[in-house]
């Protein structure tokens, strides 16, 4: 079974920049549409940012232009550089497989907390 393992949360202030990144153990990373997802306190998990096998990226609007995703396949890692975040970020992120639902097994999650 695929382990995926995120790391890279911390606590900053508003405006700051944090890169989370995203390690599995087996040849996940390449083979998939890769995703960002992430779960504030109250509120469902959702999905913040996609990267197709060919490169395409994609995102929800509240991220647009302030969070870039990417992939180092030889490492087999993705990566999420965070720029200008804001208090509406704060969430635990998580990494995943992308195959257009909802993923049903989740890592433990990296937490980041934005304060004003």
């Amino acid at each position: 079974q695929v382990q995926l393992l995120e790391s890279g949360g911390g606590s900053v202030q508003a405006g700051q920049s944090l890169r989370l990144s995203c390690a599995a153990s087996g040849p996940v990373i390449w083979v998939n549409t890769m995703a960002w997802f992430r779960q504030a306190p109250g509120k469902q998990r959702e999905l913040v940012a996609t990267i197709a096998r060919g490169g395409a990226k994609d995102y929800i609007p509240a991220v647009e232009g302030r969070f870039t995703i990417s992939r180092d396949n030889a490492e087999n890692k993705i990566f999420l550089q965070m720029n200008s975040l804001q208090p509406e970020d704060t969430a635990v992120y998580y990494c995943n497989p992308y195959r257009g639902t909802m993923p049903t097994s989740w890592g433990q999650g990296t937490q980041v907390s934005v304060t004003a």
